[in-house]
């Protein structure tokens, strides 16, 4: 597939392209344009051009497209998902579910839209006003990860767009064609030209153009923290505005009254879900001493019923999407086992006739961690989890916060106020007490520390893809 500028295909300036794989099998499941400078700047060009008319439409008219395209998203769920299931490896249920998922979150922030408000300072002074009124920030750059790549989109054009701006997004090349085929659906909604364009192509080789380049305003980046930082400080040299949601490490503290027929499905589930890819996933796992033992026995047990297979097969979980997101899995299983853990279950690639071709790695379970374990301080991205043993509720906390990393934190405990003092403790930009669902659409999310800068969804996020001015208006 070729970029898609200006509600076209437009050839890479290369003449190149890259191929996708399934994890599954290694098949080449298509190809994506491999994008330069060249195509980057027309790309940034056809953007700014359409801003110029698009950030002057009434808000009620761009919501009206939005919610347009969020139908054709539910109306192509399938087809989309499958398009997802094959570049990914996810098993095709998960796939259609972000589908209609990112829909949602396109109807919501589409109505939020509409409610953002100025001010007038009440000075009362004769002849003045203070009309304090938000504009859009202009062209963004949208760049974002193989492991969600439509949520991930959404929530960053959802925002962008109803208040005006117009985006320049660049997808994974590990899983392009998803992203692609939904620009064909903003086209068909009504979007005119330029207002959304995908560009494809290697990170190392157009991530910088993109971020350089004067007609930017903002970027907004998922993806790990390392390349978050350089983005960052490279914005930062620039004064481009930024909202960057980084890597996680996320942990559960299980207190020793812990309801444990909640919280071990609660664990396993979120630990394990897109095969561990996922920056707020359970990481590390903080539980009591006196239930240490009867919790591990439980994850276990529902960690061996989980299926790993090819996604149309009605499988739980799939491959990971490329050998060096594998190796991380491996590497922290090996760290682990020299450093004195026992690895209760899974912990070995998959192998046999389904497996031999992807980069299938079985849910795995490393007990008796210490923190001085890979699997307990660097994120995995991966189906493999730590568990450890605590004394007491300040020692949880202590673990559970020496981490560079903030981005989400869970507990589990029946007295609400041992729960709600953890949580109020715990550094992190979420934090689920009791419970473990999908972060909800009308909430902000974004980490601290190295987790990211910036919040997204709720009126927050649509707030980060505005800029603030003042008019004195004398009459």
């Amino acid at each position: 597939m070729n970029h898609f500028i200006n509600n076209n295909d437009h050839v890479p300036d290369s003449g190149q392209y890259i191929e996708v794989l399934n994890p599954c099998t290694a098949e080449v499941v298509g190809r994506c344009a491999r994008g330069n400078g060249l195509d980057v700047n027309f790309a940034l060009e056809s953007a700014q051009k359409a801003f110029r008319k698009w950030k002057k439409q009434p808000t009620a008219q761009r919501v009206k497209l939005q919610h347009a395209v969020a139908q054709l998203m539910r109306k192509n769920a399938e087809e989309l998902g499958g398009i997802l299931a094959n570049e990914l490896g996810r098993p095709i249920a998960g796939c259609i579910h972000e589908i209609g998922r990112s829909a949602d979150l396109l109807d919501f922030y589409a109505e939020e839209a509409l409610r953002l408000k100025g001010e007038i300072p009440l000075h009362n002074l004769e002849g003045e006003k203070a009309l304090v009124v938000r504009e859009p920030i202009g062209v963004m750059v949208s760049i974002t990860p193989f492991n969600y790549p439509i949520t991930l989109l959404c929530m960053k054009i959802g925002a962008a767009l109803p208040v005006g701006c117009t985006v320049v997004a660049k997808p994974s090349e590990d899983t392009p064609l998803s992203t692609l085929r939904l620009a064909e659906l903003f086209k068909e909604a009504g979007y005119p030209e330029g207002v959304l364009n995908v560009i494809t192509g290697y990170g190392h080789e157009i991530g910088n153009a993109l971020i350089e380049h004067p007609i930017t305003s903002k970027v907004a980046f998922t993806g790990g923290t390392a390349t978050g930082k350089r983005i960052g400080a490279l914005a930062a040299s620039l004064n481009k505005r930024i909202t960057l949601e980084l890597g996680g490490q996320s942990p559960v503290i299980v207190c020793e009254d812990a309801d444990l027929a909640i919280a071990c499905p609660a664990i396993v589930k979120h630990a394990f879900a897109n095969s561990g890819q996922f920056c707020y996933r359970v990481n590390r796992m903080y539980v009591h001493a006196t239930i240490y033992e009867q919790f591990v026995e439980q994850i276990v047990k529902l960690t061996q019923k989980i299926k790993v297979g090819f996604p149309f097969d009605g499988v739980d979980m799939g491959p990971l999407v490329n050998q060096k997101i594998y190796q991380n899995s491996e590497l922290q299983v090996a760290d682990a086992l020299n450093k004195g853990a026992t690895v209760r279950t899974g912990g070995k690639r998959l192998t046999g006739e389904m497996y031999d071709r992807g980069w299938f790695f079985p849910p795995t379970v490393i007990a008796d961690a210490n923190p001085g374990m890979k699997i307990m301080t660097e994120e995995t991205f991966g189906p493999v989890v730590g568990v450890m043993k605590f004394s007491t509720i300040d020692e949880a906390i202590s673990l559970a916060n020496d981490s560079d990393y903030g981005l989400a934190a869970y507990v589990f405990s029946q007295q609400l106020g041992t729960g709600l003092r953890i949580a109020e403790e715990l550094e992190a930009g979420s934090v689920w007490v009791n419970n473990i669902h999908r972060s909800y659409q009308d909430v902000p999310f974004g980490g601290v520390k190295q987790s990211g800068v910036g919040r997204e969804k709720g009126h927050y996020g649509l707030e980060a893809y505005t800029e603030l001015k003042t008019i004195y208006l004398n009459y």
